[in-house]
């Protein structure tokens, strides 16, 4: 195999992106469909290392596959006017903003329940209670929450 041809396993270590997930981006059209040797292997070039570690970056910036599919898009034209490309940043910076408020919202709302919660038995738990009642939350903003916690 020459230097610029690596296979699925090999580009997934170069970039850090998973064997499953580079399947996916190609799925979804985030990445061209790659070579295939004689025997069907997928065989990789620079050009897709280079796409794939675009991607992982966006995709750790939290932008959505949809919006790198549009910043990909807008790459095919060096000479554009990147206003669309900023447009979509903005977007995203707009949207971590309300989750980060979001996120403020459910902080308070923990450290509340916490703070009531002084040992004792489960029959009496305030942390218990407020997950039970809705109602005895004080920051009602928490339950729009739309981030996915633990990805």
């Amino acid at each position: 195999m020459s230097e610029k041809a690596r296979t699925i396993g090999q580009t997934s270590k170069e970039t850090g992106v998973k064997v499953t997930t580079i399947r996916y981006y190609e799925s979804v059209g985030l990445l061209t469909a790659p070579d295939r040797t004689s025997s069907g292997q997928r065989v990789y070039d620079k050009a897709a290392i280079e796409r794939l570690r675009f991607i992982r970056h966006a995709r750790e910036l939290g932008f959505s596959v949809e919006a790198i599919a549009e910043l990909i898009a807008l790459q095919t034209d060096p000479d554009a006017s990147c206003t669309h490309i900023d447009e979509i940043a903005r977007h995203h910076l707009a949207d971590v903003r309300r989750r980060l408020t979001q996120l403020e919202a459910l902080e308070a709302e923990l450290k509340r329940m916490v703070a009531a919660c002084a040992g004792g038995r489960v029959a009496a738990c305030s942390v218990l209670s407020s997950l039970s009642d809705h109602d005895q939350c004080l920051a009602h903003e928490h339950e729009k929450l739309d981030i996915v916690i633990g990805k």
